[in-house]
């Protein structure tokens, strides 16, 4: 079901777990999969320099995360929200059709931990 990529994407994940004291945290889940992925953001000059994930969900979702904080980290906040789920997709080289909806979260999760990020500054 998964490309080479995907597998070696989720067996070798090094950007599992949380952000002590993260300055912005987004979590979204899917209802009808039962995904669900956090992302956690530390965030210096409006630059990401480091973010985690957490996600409960098939390997699809574990890649999809991995992929999407490896591509954050060094980006400025307003680059990493133009990181799209078909740039997730294209890193892992595909998707099954069906898991497709595990990269969306991943831009959804990202989107809402540099939200949570701005409201805490008031912006």
């Amino acid at each position: 079901m998964y490309n080479k990529k995907v597998l070696d994407t989720y067996a070798n994940a090094k950007n599992t777990g949380e952000i002590e004291n993260a300055d912005g945290v987004g979590t979204v889940g899917n209802a009808s999969c039962g995904d669900i992925m956090q992302i956690s953001l530390k965030i210096e000059d409006d630059r990401i320099v480091d973010a985690k994930f957490k996600t409960f969900g098939c390997a699809a979702a574990i890649a999809s995360s991995e992929t999407a904080t490896e591509m954050i980290k060094g980006k400025t906040l307003d680059e990493a929200l133009q990181i799209k789920n078909a740039d997730v997709v294209e890193v892992l080289e595909g998707l099954p059709p069906q898991k497709i909806h595990c990269s969306v979260l991943a831009e959804e999760a990202i989107a809402a931990a540099i939200k949570d990020y701005r409201d805490k500054q008031g912006k």
